[in-house]
């Protein structure tokens, strides 16, 4: 048996096909323990420490960081013995020409000779044919030869000579230019040029006894004005308006002012599955604006308990309880078309949308719905933690059934989410603002926040949609009542 192993990049789940080597963890000479990670490897979902299948010592690494490899292909190999000695040298004597057999006349007649490159064989598409010609796709091309003409009967023989140039033309007197007579308000000068001048200009310059074709023009399109005329009937000269050039430099909009990013990994996965989803599920939004005021008040009054004090509560806690308890109130909410069948599923897997330097993930909470109020806020916190850390796996971002994505850390009121492919809704959960509200028959400050559910129209009709929504609202609205009424 070998001691040389070789390492392939394994499939890490999901079907993945490729993989990006990010950084190796060991160098060429390194002795490693089995399980021990060797290679970090951005996938399509996130980024993974691989572990060695073998322990030894490293012999060669087949590809640099930053190359992108596909599932199955070499990455690494290990000498899983290296105290067994040094490795033995392949074999590199070659058979020497002397010993190879001679062929016969007979066999290199029998050996059909290739064109050349470039050269098309005879009577194939585009190589030659009888008469000079080329063939084409039907018939023959035009002849590559020199065309010959049949002699003509009584006429000049085929290789007559060439007829002579026509003569040059005898060289005809030069004629001085006449003066044309002015026409149109153009004054004729005496080597025949047109000089533009009004009819009025025309006629100070006769009274003056100005000549005009001895004027330069200031006017418009070189037009000779009432001051030019005035200034040579004074004998000033008068200076034609120096115009000033404006020049704009043309602004550049080449490549050296472009940026191109590859699209791999984390960013070709969610391209590929939003314009699944967006083509794919019929798309609908509703909106609810809620006071959530109460909501706030029982999250500082948790976080004033002596056993959550080390815990980070947030708003996104109280939602993702809400949306829990709506879908035991309305269970097709949490489903999957699949083709012919809708499957409806009796366990939650909250995703949890994040966004990280790689770009956006949606890891989820396995069986929310089983957990406590303080298991969610720990799975929760522990999530966001490891997606932006970029430590999360591909099993934390599989198997989803039903998203939230939190807008209003960006300070964004709500907007229209796309449904992770295989899911049927996905809530957008705003920022809260301090908002004038109606509140008991009163104008008041309130603290209010704006909700976005978007649901496959597929199964969710808009009924089911807005009561999911409309309950959702109401847990935020006041938590205390929803809990008593619904647990």
């Amino acid at each position: 048996m070998s001691r040389i192993k070789t390492f392939n990049l394994p499939d890490l789940g999901e079907g993945l096909t490729e993989g990006e080597i990010l950084a190796w963890l060991v160098k060429v000479g390194d002795t490693i323990e089995l399980n021990q990670p060797i290679v970090e490897v951005e996938t399509a979902k996130a980024a993974v420490e691989i572990p060695a299948k073998w322990a030894g010592q490293v012999q060669a690494i087949h590809h640099p960081e930053g190359t992108t490899v596909e599932v199955g292909t070499p990455i690494i190999a290990i000498d899983t013995d290296p105290g067994a000695g040094p490795l033995e040298a392949p074999s590199t004597t070659a058979t020497p020409s002397s010993d190879l057999p001679t062929p016969s006349a007979a066999s290199l007649a029998a050996v059909e000779v290739a064109p050349a490159e470039g050269m098309i064989e005879p009577g194939l598409i585009g190589g030659a044919a009888p008469g000079g010609r080329t063939a084409v796709l039907v018939g023959y091309g035009p002849r590559t030869t020199a065309a010959k003409r049949r002699p003509r009967k009584g006429g000049v023989p085929a290789q007559a000579a060439a007829a002579p140039a026509p003569a040059a033309p005898a060289p005809q007197p030069v004629v001085a230019p006449v003066a044309a007579p002015a026409r149109n308000g153009q004054a004729a000068t005496a080597t025949g040029g047109l000089v533009l001048a009004k009819p009025p200009v025309r006629k100070l310059a006769k009274d003056l006894g100005v000549d005009l074709g001895t004027v330069t023009g200031s006017g418009p399109l070189g037009s000779i004005t009432r001051e030019d005329v005035q200034q040579a009937a004074s004998g000033a000269v008068a200076e034609p308006i120096a115009t000033p050039s404006v020049t704009t430099s043309a602004a550049s909009f080449g490549t050296d002012r472009e940026q191109r990013i590859p699209v791999k990994g984390v960013r070709k996965l969610t391209a590929e599955n939003m314009s699944r989803s967006a083509f794919t599920a019929p798309h609908v939004t509703e909106f609810l604006t809620v006071d959530v005021t109460r909501a706030m008040k029982a999250l500082d009054r948790l976080r004033g308990r002596r056993e959550w004090r080390d815990v980070r509560v947030s708003p996104l806690l109280l939602v993702a309880k809400a949306v829990l308890l709506a879908v035991k109130r309305h269970p097709m909410v949490n489903s999957t078309w699949a083709g012919d069948e809708i499957v409806v599923k009796d366990y939650v897997n909250l995703g949890i949308a994040a966004a990280t330097e790689r770009g956006l993930i949606v890891p989820n909470v396995k069986d929310a719905g089983r957990l406590s109020l303080r298991e969610l806020a720990d799975s929760l916190n522990g999530l966001v933690q490891t997606a932006k850390s970029g430590r999360t796996s591909p099993a934390d971002m599989s198997g989803g059934t039903l998203t939230i994505t939190n807008v209003g850390v960006f300070g964004v009121d709500t907007g229209t989410p796309i449904l992770p492919p295989g899911e049927s809704a996905i809530l957008a959960f705003g920022a809260v603002r301090e908002m004038p509200w109606v509140h008991k028959g009163k104008v008041k400050a309130r603290q209010v926040t704006t909700l976005g559910l978007s649901f496959d129209h597929r199964i969710i009709d808009g009924e089911l949609g807005s009561k999911f929504l409309r309950d959702i609202g109401d847990f935020l609205t006041d938590p205390e009542a929803a809990l008593l009424a619904w647990t």
